[in-house]
């Protein structure tokens, strides 16, 4: 199986991913049911980030399902940095249809 990247870079090793508040989470698991990657589960009634790696790199749209705001992302500005020093993952410079 094919590793999967983000603008050439490792996903295995990008820290992106929601954190819940459970502080203001009401287990409406409305997280649970908006997304279609499979991030969250949910244990005795309440939503659990299980599979941190799947949620797609620059989503946050769990973020806006949640009544309560509790469920947030790191800043875009980190996914800006990263892109600014990512490399190629192959010699032509990204713009193949290689990765």
């Amino acid at each position: 199986m094919k590793k999967e990247t983000w603008n050439g870079i490792d996903r295995a090793k990008i820290k992106w991913f929601p954190t819940i508040n459970y502080k203001k989470c009401i287990r409406c698991l409305a997280c649970v049911n908006f997304c279609t990657h499979n991030v969250y589960t949910e244990k005795n009634g309440k939503p659990i980030v299980a599979n941190p790696n799947n949620c797609v790199v620059g989503c946050t749209g769990c973020d806006g399902v949640c009544p309560q705001k509790a469920i947030s992302h790191p800043p875009k500005s980190y996914l800006n940095n990263l892109a600014k020093n990512a490399k190629p993952a192959c010699s032509c410079g990204g713009k193949c249809k290689c990765k």
